[in-house]
């Protein structure tokens, strides 16, 4: 007897779940054309009136009610964790990133992925990193920054829908001067032109770096960079926080053209 009102009882309960999901149904419709139609029709037919029953209270009385009041509630657990569809996937932008060698390109974009940066040693050629955000990932293409490798830049810059340029603000004059040639580079070039740019003034940690205002009027941004998206910002790697943040905002600016391109 307990076993035949326990099958009864999960009967209803597949009927409701079934009756909620109506792709579900329409399966277990076309396959009852073929076996035991009426027993299946009749179950989903029931589970309608059988809802509004139970949630009225007027259906069972006694210990019955409390059993399958128990058994939906337990229903509409498995329907939350169960059937629940996955969050969005994040959009994700490919970001080039330029800088001197010794700039602490690497360095950065390792803690920004929590990877160690015990032995960073300089990138020869180019490394890609997906560097995840809560609203974005950045597919970074991290380009070396020695003297060999600086004039074969512009052949990664294809494809790109964002550049970061990370610059030693510690630096010698004369690396400093170097830096400001390549930026000025990077800001003209006909693939980048038109892209946002996140420039980080990084080793703001060290006695000798400039301060934000100092690198701004050394680089020429304001007259070189009119009518162009650019943030510029200090850095450290020790304050990964401000890091975040600023690359936060280099996503809302991606996020901005590609909502000016679907306008288009």
């Amino acid at each position: 007897c307990i076993k035949k009102k326990r099958s009864a009882q999960l009967t209803l309960l597949a009927a409701l779940f079934i009756n909620d999901f109506p792709h579900l149904r329409r399966g277990i419709q076309s396959r009852s054309r073929q076996k035991n139609r009426d027993f299946w029709m009749h179950s989903i037919n029931t589970s309608v009136s059988f809802h509004s029953r139970l949630i009225s209270g007027l259906l069972f009385s006694g210990d019955n009610s409390q059993k399958l009041s128990r058994n939906y509630m337990d229903y509409l657990c498995f329907r939350t964790l169960c059937c629940k569809g996955p969050p969005p996937p994040r959009p994700e932008y490919d970001v080039v990133c330029i800088g001197l060698m010794g700039s602490g390109k690497t360095s950065l974009l390792s803690r920004l992925c929590s990877e160690a940066t015990d032995n960073i040693v300089p990138t020869t050629g180019f490394s890609i990193k997906a560097v995840p955000f809560q609203n974005a990932i950045l597919n970074v293409k991290e380009l070396g920054g020695a003297d060999s490798i600086k004039k074969y830049w512009s052949r990664y810059y294809q494809g790109s829908q964002g550049v970061v340029f990370i610059l030693d603000s510690a630096s010698s004059e004369e690396d400093l001067e170097v830096a400001r040639t390549e930026l000025h580079s990077a800001l003209q070039h006909p693939q980048l032109c038109t892209l946002p740019f996140l420039i980080l003034a990084n080793h703001q940690d060290k006695p000798a770096a400039r301060s934000v205002q100092e690198i701004k009027k050394y680089f020429e941004l304001e007259p070189l960079a009119r009518g162009k998206s650019w943030i510029l910002e200090g850095s450290t790697v020790d304050n990964m926080d401000v890091v975040k943040e600023s690359f936060g905002q280099l996503i809302h600016l991606l996020e901005e053209k590609d909502h000016e391109i679907g306008r288009i």
